[in-house]
């Protein structure tokens, strides 16, 4: 009979949550660094005076943000491989490039439609007299909109972070083996271990501490863009 909770079983399982949890890292942070650059170039094309690119631009955002993520992630992963497009890189690595290009996609759209809010929020005035004095579009965006943009956007932008922390769960769909893939594993068996629950249940704290500092950091970036107020 397997002891539930020995000192070799707490290793074992804590080892496993670890290295699940730097799996999970790694996809916020790629998601991050993908998705927030390509947000805001999403962002101009649909707020683009070009009507073709912006009805275009709107309609992708649209489908992304109206489809879970588990369905884009799924889709992603396996469709290409159906259809004979490609197949994404065997094992571990393909499915950590699928699931990154998925989730990227996914979080860009949500945060074009942020950027746009933002942007649009500042007033045309002040870009009026920015125009007054000789700017070009570039410099008025850069040393007026954008700073501005910048704070209003911190609140919304936060509660979308904090969401992707816990939405690299939904990673497990296509078997990535990030901390809460690794947690269920113990019930299932892993490493010669089968019917143990609290491991699945101690991934929690991983959230918890993570979501945490994530708020912490992102709260001190508001109060450092209180100037603005």
């Amino acid at each position: 009979m397997i002891e539930f909770f020995t000192s070799s079983t707490f290793q074992t399982v804590l080892s496993a949550l670890n290295s699940g949890f730097l799996k999970t890292l790694q996809l916020f942070f790629i998601t991050l660094i993908g998705a927030l650059p390509l947000g805001l170039i999403i962002s101009f094309g649909s707020m683009s005076r070009f009507a073709p690119l912006r009805w275009l631009t709107r309609a992708v955002v649209w489908i992304v943000r109206g489809t879970p993520l588990v369905l884009q992630i799924i889709a992603l992963f396996y469709v290409p491989g159906i259809w004979k497009w490609f197949n994404w890189p065997s094992g571990e690595s393909g499915r950590m490039m699928a699931v990154c290009v998925a989730f990227i996609i996914n979080y860009a759209c949500y945060f074009s439609e942020i950027y746009r809010g933002g942007i649009q929020g500042v007033p045309k005035g002040q870009q009026e007299a920015g125009q007054v004095l000789g700017m070009t579009k570039l410099q008025i965006f850069r040393h007026i909109t954008l700073l501005q943009m910048i704070k209003r956007i911190v609140p919304p932008m936060s509660n979308e972070v904090i969401t992707l922390v816990k939405d690299t769960s939904l990673a497990r769909v296509i078997s990535l083996q990030e901390v809460i893939w690794m947690g269920e594993s113990f019930m299932k068996g892993n490493s010669g271990i089968a019917g143990l629950v609290w491991p699945l249940f101690f991934t929690a704290i991983y959230y918890l501490a993570f979501s945490g500092i994530v708020t912490v950091l992102l709260g001190q970036l508001e109060k450092k863009l209180a100037f603005f107020q």
